[in-house]
């Protein structure tokens, strides 16, 4: 094409990376995960050894540090994820795609920005809504951690809007490699700290007292927080000028342009919200169960922030390996959707069903099995009776961990689609499942295991959720390969019981922890895990390729090929 034919810059699309495989953008995303979650093991190993898991200064930096990521799960994480990727990845097949993508970046920043000044003013009012049983002290504390952490909601969707972009485009590694940024800032906003004012263990008293929290110490927990998501966010221009994608400001465009967008964006809206009354309701219960807690003087019961420590050492593998295929093959679905290939659909949702069913599997084994080693890794300035509590709610939520797997491709189906209508109505029921869980294992159960009997909740309601959506799937795009997948999952499963079994009496033979010498605590949980989680996977490997399960090798292959590359 010569120079005087040539398109305009407006409606030139950006140039496209070559396509690579499923199993090679997994790999890529998920050793930028792995790197960042571990230094967010660090992160939050500081932030406990700051100010505690259980007690008024946890609990409320906990409930002020959600209301940013539950307001990014309805306005980033659930409605721009159900948009962007769909809506770009077809814009970029049209010649003026280039206005089309600038337009959605354009509306996506804006509004977040205003969405982002007005809740940050409304945070005593989300604090109320997110607390039970609580002091006016406790509240006034939560609200100056909110003040300080809701404007992460505008970085952090910055950082979706932004990095799905480079995701339609099939650049991987910088969305899931700027997290890494993020764990940096807070790791040294944390030993800044930790070096100033000391560690929770020798300080409980005074952390505890909210009055004892002024504007110094608030910031460096909460405000370093925040500028880590803004740093996680502002990095990834970087790789979109370098990738070829440069934004311009557009604000209008052809009647009904963004028609699609708007209409899937209101129903993924409306199941956010409706999955977010879980949330809610999880963290009040678990909030009150704290609460007990402080007014019996005792450590030991789990609330609302130890429920986050649990959830968040549940969701390490599921983001490593499941949420880094997910991703690609969202990319895939979008693509095949815009073909109107309902067969190559079929056939990429039949695959990633038995791929994060493999993973989710044995994920679960392990973290069940091993659940008061990996909090003890995770958090080892606790003592061992907080350990225990955690450990609990961490198995009760990894029994969730396979559904949680499969209900992310069928929603990647539904978008790809742009049918968000069905992932709505689906979430009714599911969430009325989780209340009522939540409700009758409140009333069943001491205040001790409340916060366990909520996550089981979950993880019950999951499978309702996974149920409901796999068969909206099936009939949109034909028959999901029932019999090949129930086949692949009962070998596997017969494989996670096995290597679960084996992890968990193991470890009935590693020398008890000493409650009093937290060190040598923690290098019993470092050798326990180091042992038994290759031990577990090495006889979880050897079952399933003696039971043929192909899908254990999809996502290995791109490392061993590497790795055979490199000796060469």
């Amino acid at each position: 094409m010569t120079e005087d034919n040539a398109m305009p810059p407006e409606v030139e699309s950006p140039p496209q990376p070559p396509r690579r495989s499923v199993g090679r953008n997994t790999l890529v995303m998920a050793s930028g995960t792995l790197v960042s979650r571990a230094l967010g093991f660090i992160r939050n190993a500081m932030l406990v050894a700051a100010i505690g898991a259980t007690g008024i200064a946890a609990n409320s930096y906990d409930v002020a540090n959600k209301i940013p990521n539950t307001l990014y799960a309805i306005v980033a994480g659930g409605v721009l994820n159900a948009v962007l990727v769909p809506q770009i990845v077809r814009a970029f097949h049209r010649p003026d795609g280039k206005r089309t993508v600038d337009r959605i970046v354009t509306l996506g920043v804006v509004g977040s920005l205003a969405i982002t000044v007005v809740f940050t003013l409304a945070a005593p009012v989300f604090v109320s809504i997110y607390t039970q049983g609580w002091d006016a002290p406790q509240r006034d504390l939560a609200i100056a951690f909110a003040y300080w952490c809701i404007p992460q909601l505008l970085f952090y969707s910055v950082y979706t809007i932004l990095g799905q972009v480079l995701n339609a485009r099939e650049q991987f590694g910088p969305y899931m490699w700027a997290p890494v940024l993020n764990n940096v800032v807070s790791i040294v906003g944390l030993a800044a700290f930790l070096v100033m004012y000391g560690g929770y263990n020798g300080n409980a008293a005074s952390f505890d007292d909210p009055g004892w929290w002024s504007t110094g110490p608030t910031w460096l927990v909460a405000g370093t927080a925040t500028l880590g998501i803004a740093a996680q966010a502002l990095i990834l221009i970087w790789p979109l000028l370098r990738g070829g994608y440069r934004w311009r400001p557009v604000w209008g465009g052809p009647k009904g342009e963004l028609a699609g967008v708007t209409s899937v964006a209101g129903w993924a809206l409306g199941a956010v919200l409706l999955d977010q009354v879980g949330v809610i309701a999880v963290t009040r219960v678990a909030s009150e169960a704290g609460a007990v807690g402080s007014d019996l003087g005792v450590r030991d019961i789990a609330g609302n922030a130890a429920y986050f420590n649990a959830m968040m050492l549940y969701l390490l593998p599921h983001s490593l390996i499941i949420v880094s295929l997910l991703t690609a093959l969202a990319t895939t679905m979008s693509r095949h959707a815009a073909a109107h290939d309902m067969a190559a659909l079929r056939s990429t949702v039949e695959r990633g069903m038995r791929m994060v069913t493999v993973f989710g599997l044995w994920s679960t084994a392990v973290l069940f099995a091993l659940a008061p080693a990996i909090v003890r890794l995770a958090l080892p300035t606790e003592s061992a009776d907080v350990v225990r509590s955690i450990a609990y709610v961490l198995m009760a939520l990894s029994l969730g961990g396979v559904p949680l797997a499969l209900l992310g491709v069928f929603k990647n189906v539904f978008f790809a689609l742009e049918d968000a209508r069905a992932v709505f109505y689906i979430q009714i029921p599911v969430t009325i499942a989780w209340l009522v869980g939540m409700v009758a294992f409140q009333r069943l159960l001491d205040p001790y295991w409340w916060t366990a009997g909520a996550a089981l909740a979950l993880s019950l309601s999951n499978v309702v959720g996974v149920l409901l959506r796999g068969n909206g799937v099936r009939r949109r795009v034909g028959g999901l390969g029932v019999r090949a997948y129930a086949s692949v999952t009962m070998r596997a499963l017969a494989g996670a019981v096995l290597s679960g079994l084996v992890g968990w009496s193991l470890l009935r033979f590693i020398p008890a922890p000493d409650p009093a010498d937290k060190v040598h605590s923690l290098v019993i949980a470092v050798v326990a895990l180091a042992v038994l989680v290759p031990v577990m996977g090495g006889l979880y490997w050897a079952v399933l390729r003696a039971l043929r399960v192909p899908e254990a090798s999809d996502l290995v292959a791109p490392l061993m090929k590497r790795l055979r590359r490199n000796v060469r």
